[in-house]
């Protein structure tokens, strides 16, 4: 399996982003992440519309989240999926930063990189979560999050195409 150098860039990056946001953390920095699993809904790509009953696919996020004091939120996902028609497997690596707004609501956006691919784009969410009120529990939040996955395909010889998805994403925090 060849990786791009376009994704080992971003993965060096992420990751020293990483380094330097844990580095630099001071007493109220907390790192936390999620873990959930995401379900395509609607897409359209190339004049088609298609849905999660046109050919089943799922995605399995898992994120590592760096939050300070304030409202904002650096947030590292990678995001295995599986499709079915036609069969693959993929995976996303997908960095960016959520806002808290409130009332357990958040909105923020991410970098996509798909690897092994010629799609990468961004995607915009909006994200509700719920205390998990159990003394001592490992889980501190269940969350259901809005995400408008767009990508740009770009493959050599082939059309080039734009795909926007609507999915929802369900999880639990830590």
């Amino acid at each position: 399996m060849k990786v791009s150098t376009a994704v080992i860039r971003i993965w060096t990056a992420s990751a020293l982003l990483m380094v330097v946001l844990v580095g630099s953390a001071a007493p109220q920095t907390r790192v936390g992440g999620h873990i959930g699993f995401v379900l395509p809904l609607v897409t359209r790509v190339g004049g088609q519309t298609t849905n999660l009953g046109d050919g089943f696919s799922i995605g399995f996020p898992m994120g590592i989240t760096v939050k300070g004091a304030g409202r904002i939120a650096f947030d590292l996902e990678l995001v295995p999926a599986v499709k079915n028609t036609p069969r693959a497997v993929t995976l996303t690596v997908h960095p960016g930063v959520v806002w808290g707004i409130g009332h357990g609501f958040a909105v923020g956006g991410r970098a996509a990189f798909d690897v092994n691919s010629s799609q990468l784009g961004f995607t915009p969410l909006v994200n509700k979560s719920w205390p998990i009120r159990s003394e001592g529990s490992f889980f501190k939040v269940y969350f259901a999050e809005a995400v408008l996955p767009v990508r740009f395909n770009r493959p050599l010889g082939g059309p080039d195409t734009n795909p926007v998805t609507f999915g929802l994403h369900f999880g639990v925090g830590f």
